[in-house]
């Protein structure tokens, strides 16, 4: 087995939000892992502060009436607290990569000639469409490697816009709104629950 991973093939240390000096030795999180042990302690942290996340997303959605809660927010939500030290899970990643995605999948559109068309759901699985949502998913992971930026639900953010089922600006802007409320509540969570996690990003 290699040295630099755990018996489930996971990296040790700070990618997987271990414990590390000055920061959660005292926290809910270390408290759970040492109460149950590494995977269970984990897995009860994960799943209680993804609920309470997803949860407080959903009520802003709900006070809003826009669609700030969407699919590739549920990935979002694990990275953060299932990874919470990982590069991936930094709040730069999530708000440029989600960003990158949007953005992706709107240029997606336009160059298939399909910003005024409905959803795949309404016309099908036409070539233009397929080739937006493979070109979107392809120019996201693209930038995001270029920018050392990388965070793998964003290719459900891109395909969301590109294969037509939020593509006007208004519903674009909501999808980055949702983002920005789920990074502001998931960093706290993880700081409340003595998670070291980074204000912005993750020294490489």
């Amino acid at each position: 087995m290699a040295r630099d991973q755990d018996e489930a093939g996971r990296p040790p240390g700070p990618d997987r939000g271990a414990v590390v000096p000055g920061g959660e030795h005292h926290g809910l999180r270390a408290r759970l892992v040492e109460r149950f042990g590494g995977r269970v302690g984990e897995a009860i942290y994960a799943f209680f502060a993804c609920g309470l996340a997803l949860a407080i997303s959903g009520l802003a959605a709900y006070l809003a009436k826009q669609p700030l809660l969407f699919p590739s927010l549920g990935p979002t939500a694990l990275l953060f607290f299932e990874r919470p030290m990982a590069a991936t899970s930094s709040p730069r990643n999530a708000l440029i990569g989600h960003a990158v995605a949007i953005l992706a999948g709107f240029l997606s559109l336009g160059l298939f000639g399909l910003l005024d068309n409905p959803s795949i759901l309404v016309e099908d699985a036409t070539p233009a469409r397929i080739g937006a949502g493979a070109f979107s998913v392809a120019l996201t992971g693209a930038v995001l490697l270029l920018l050392s930026a990388s965070h793998p639900p964003t290719g459900a953010t891109t395909l969301i816009v590109s294969l037509g089922f939020l593509q006007t600006p208004s519903e674009m802007a909501a999808l980055m709104a949702g983002v920005v409320v789920l990074t502001a509540v998931g960093w706290p969570i993880n700081r409340a629950a003595g998670v070291p996690v980074p204000a912005w990003g993750v020294k490489q």
